[in-house]
């Protein structure tokens, strides 16, 4: 029988990095370069048939910006087929967003290519750090059948085709390109030289090969080949054993073979082919907490808030779309990994604070239309949990407010007494104070709350009101212009000043359950089980007792054993009944009893922005030279310890000896606090960081050796082993990212921001492989983009550029983590430490009850509440390896999906199966507004 000729698809196509090594406008200019020689290109060569836009929209957006008239000659080659665009908005990293951002991205770049001719039905993810578990259920709630992956790919899959499916089962076919998305970068211009590199190519893939072979004609910012038309051509004409075509990604991949394909099922994390970069998740951690505190700015508060307390017209989805927009530009793989140069690493962080200024404004905004509305006056409790949850809220009162029954509930932070009564000025003075009242604002805790003049023969008065809330209408500038009328008019008059501010406290308080989305006027609740100091000692300056201990005691390879065990008494400790915190001498502390948490681990580190590599002769500094602790909040409903504790950690790493050198003193704080009801130690670390070179771990011990962890990860959790898998070019180190929370054994950690963890202490003595304690990276300090010659990755994985911010020298680095033992859920758990009950002080004069819930979601998480049209639309998702029925409290609507087709009709209830992903949409009662 006669051999068909095996199908070689070329796709033409560029990897657009928006900024890296470069900043965005230096890449920019190139890119308007590219796409000027594309545009003309494919109108001219009818034989160059198409060309992929490496499967985002930000190369259109940022290049129309510059050339705004090449919009329509870009349309008409989209609609002809000639270029391919989308479905992404930008190429992010996938691990170190909110499942919601990638949803979000996603859906802006499908939207952005409607206006061209629709995006691309293809999951195209060709340079991620790797691939989280439920990124096969969200391509194909966007309708697409097909993804297209790179790195990560584990071993057990030997095919460049198999079926990749997410947690709930959804499944796509994955094509995997098994040596990168630039594996026919620069083809060369003569036909018989075209051959001979096809057939190379062949051979090193063979074992992979099903049927066609995919060649990716294009790279990092490389230009169209103008001469590929014609060498295609002549390729076909010479031989008979390949056919030669330049296609499409959807073309190639309607044909491709679906039989008989391997099947992976959950996260794609292996290093067994390619680099997976874990070291990214590390790197400056500022960036990680930037953008967990603006997502959750955006999804959790400024999102919902306008959606339930805003009337639809008023739904501010311009300043929505560009908050979204600096978010998703910042997901972008080199941007939130931070594997670029400091100029990049500062746009990045700058994109973050406008996007969380206009979150923030919005929520205010929408929380004081809500305290606008509230029938009675006073302070209002609003819940941005879907759960209804009580708990401790901090406050403002006015004293007078604070009566003997409601004071026995309070706990009082601090007291400002009122104001000077009267003081008489001159014109001038007054001019000058006048001057600089330019907002309501006095300070943090104060506004004006009135102002008014009187005047009679002898002087005029002037009368301030102030309180502690701010308040609209104040009509300081009517004021300000009526004043300098009468001093005009009476330049030698006396001006009495009256300022009126009552004596206001701060104070916590407990409060009972409030409704999940929904609000609850203020009421302090009894005090059952109270937060107790125990055994409350003088502050101690500790040097002497502490044993210093072996250089091993960090190193990961040693048990706890192994350290001389000097048994000490605890300095401090605090209960609440339901947990006990102990605090020892070292800065150490015990929670019921077992010891060992919050042990800092600093050891050296010579690697770069992607991986870590400890130096050949590395030392670890895990003891502190002096402790101090004090009890530095001590109430019934709060209390708050701070261990201050002074280490000594070496100054950088010397290359040649490849040792730590050189010493620097850093205090670090750390508090740790307890409140009334709760089963949670929250701890916040803070230091300003002295050294290069290093990274920084703190301990926290199992109550029970683990053979695995679980942890959070976009809309699942994920459970992961303790050892990676690698290869010699990127040895499999098992640190991992967890997105908000990590379980191991009977321990829950919250912690906020992206977090890279590790389980430590590996070797027993018969050989197995088990785990006591969980390490968290705090800080990564390296001064390379990338790096030759490192332990874990012996090549390079970008330039090897110098870029000193990675060190972070002088800067403040601050940790917020909680820590829970036993049964726990972890999703509550993270809600009540990172989304807490939010105060408000309204006026009184609407109609909306004491308590309610504006909007009701039970039975799920919830990922998005937002506005579409008159419609609210809910995204909700179930963790849990069991189904669940959603209710929403009556209300009826239909299911989406991410493109707002429906699926079908909801009415109250539906069910979600085990790790399923719902979009869905229904009417808001207005009388709520």
């Amino acid at each position: 029988g006669e051999m068909t000729a095996r199908k070689v698809s070329i796709v033409p196509h560029t990897h657009w990095d928006r900024e890296w090594y470069e900043p965005f406008q230096t890449f920019r200019m190139a890119l308007v370069e590219m796409m000027d020689d594309l545009l003309d290109l494919l109108e001219q060569d009818p034989s160059y048939t198409n060309f992929l836009l490496d499967g985002q929209l930000a190369v259109i957006d940022d290049y129309l910006e510059i050339r705004p008239e090449a919009e329509p000659r870009i349309r008409s080659l989209a609609q002809a087929g000639r270029i391919t665009i989308g479905p992404w908005y930008i190429l992010m990293d996938e691990f170190l967003v909110s499942g919601e951002t990638i949803v979000r991205d996603l859906q802006m770049g499908m939207r952005r290519a409607a206006g061209f001719a629709g995006a691309m039905n293809v999951g195209y993810l060709p340079d991620m750090f790797g691939h989280t578990a439920q990124m096969p259920q969200i391509l194909r709630l966007a309708g697409m059948e097909h993804a297209v992956v790179w790195r990560g790919v584990p071993s057990e899959i030997r095919s460049t085709g198999f079926w990749w499916e997410a947690l709930d089962g959804s499944t796509v076919r994955a094509e995997y390109l098994p040596t990168g998305y630039g594996n026919a970068a620069i083809l060369p211009a003569g036909a018989s030289a075209l051959i001979r590199r096809i057939e190379d190519y062949e051979t090193e893939i063979s074992s992979f090969l099903i049927d066609g072979m995919l060649c990716m004609n294009g790279s990092d910012h490389l230009f169209a080949q103008h001469h590929l038309g014609k060498v295609v051509k002549d390729a076909n004409a010479i031989q008979d054993r390949y056919h030669y075509e330049i296609t499409t990604l959807p073309n190639y991949l309607e044909s491709a073979p679906t039989d008989d394909l391997p099947r992976w099922k959950g996260e794609l994390r292996s290093g067994a082919r390619a680099n997976v970069l874990m070291g990214v998740t590390s790197n400056r951690v500022d960036v990680k907490r930037s953008a967990a505190r603006t997502e959750r700015a955006l999804e959790r508060r400024a999102e919902p808030y306008a959606a339930l307390y805003l009337p639809a017209d008023q739904w501010p989805r311009e300043l929505l779309d560009l908050a979204w927009l600096y978010s998703v530009q910042n997901s972008a793989h080199d941007s939130i990994c931070a594997c670029s140069i400091d100029d990049v690493v500062d746009s990045v962080l700058h994109r973050y604070t406008e996007s969380l200024h206009i979150a923030n404004g919005i929520a205010k905004r929408a929380l004081g239309a809500l305290g606008e509305s509230m029938a009675k006056p006073g302070p209002v409790i609003v819940n941005p949990s879907s759960r209804d949850r009580g708990g401790v809220v901090e406050l403002v009162i006015e004293r007078e407010e604070a009566n003997d029954a409601q004071n026995m509930f309070v706990q009082v932070v601090s007291e400002r007494q009122g104001l000077p009564g009267s003081m008489t000025l001159d014109a001038t003075t007054v001019r000058t104070v006048m001057g600089m009242l330019s907002t309501t604002r006095i300070d943090d805790d104060a506004w004006v709350q009135d102002i008014k003049i009187e005047e009679d023969e002898t002087g005029i008065d002037l009368t301030v009101s102030i309180g502690s809330e701010e308040r609209a209408g104040v009509p300081l500038a009517e004021v300000k212009q009526d004043m300098y009328a009468r001093l005009g008019a009476r330049p030698d008059v006396v001006v009495r000043v009256h300022l009126d501010q009552r004596p206001i406290q701060r104070v916590v308080a407990k409060v009972a359950e409030v409704p999940g989305l929904g609000w609850s006027t203020f009421t302090p609740q009894p005090i059952d089980h109270p937060v107790r100091v125990l055994d409350p000692v003088q502050p101690v300056e500790s040097s002497a007792p502490i044993t210093k201990v072996a250089d091993a005691a960090g190193d990961f390879d040693a048990r706890q054993s192994d350290v001389p065990n000097v048994r000490e008494e605890p300095r401090l400790r605090l209960t609440n009944d339901l947990v006990e915190l102990s605090i020892y001498p070292d800065g150490c502390f015990a929670v019921d009893g077992i010891e060992g948490f919050g042990r800092l681990v600093d050891g050296g580190d010579l690697g770069d922005s992607y991986n870590y590599s400890p130096p050949r002769n590395d030392s670890f500094v895990s003891v502190p030279e002096a402790v101090e602790i004090t009890v530095e909040e001590s109430g019934p409903i709060r209390s708050t310890a701070l261990i201050h504790s002074t280490y000594r950690w070496p100054d950088h790493v010397d290359g040649s000896s490849q040792s730590r050198v050189g010493s620097r003193e850093v205090d670090v704080e750390t508090r740790v606090e307890l409140r009334v009801g709760e089963a949670t130690v929250r701890v916040s670390t803070t230091f300003i960081n002295p050294s290069r070179d290093h990274r920084l771990r703190v301990h926290l011990p199992l109550p029970n050796p683990v053979e695995y962890s679980e942890a959070e990860c976009a809309f699942g959790v994920v459970r992961r082993g303790l050892v990676a898998e690698g290869r010699p070019d990127e040895l499999g180190l098992a640190t991992y990212p967890s997105t908000r929370f990590i379980r191991a054994g009977d321990l829950t950690i919250v912690h906020d921001g992206v977090c890279e963890y590790e389980l430590v202490d590996t070797n027993e003595a018969d050989g197995t492989t088990t785990s006591a304690t969980v390490a968290l990276t705090v800080l990564r300090s390296t001064g390379m983009l990338s790096r030759l010659g490192m332990k874990y990755r012996p090549f390079p994985a970008g330039p090897l550029t110098a870029v000193d911010g990675l060190q972070m020298v002088g800067k403040a680095v601050s940790f917020h983590y909680a820590l829970a033992l036993g049964d726990v859920d972890p999703w509550a758990m993270a809600d009540d430490v990172l989304l807490p009950l939010e105060t408000l002080t309204s006026l009184g004069g609407g109609s909306r009850p004491d308590t309610g819930a504006a909007f009701v979601v039970r039975g799920a998480e919830l990922s998005a509440l937002r506005r579409e049209g008159d419609l609210i639309e809910a995204r909700v998702f179930n963790p849990h390896p069991s189904a669940t029925t959603v209710s929403l409290g009556g209300r009826s609507g239909w299911i989406v999906d991410l493109n707002g087709r429906i699926l079908n009709p909801v009415d109250d209830t539906f069910e979600l199966s085990a790790f399923q992903i719902a979009t869905v949409r229904v009417n808001l009662d207005e009388e709520n507004l």
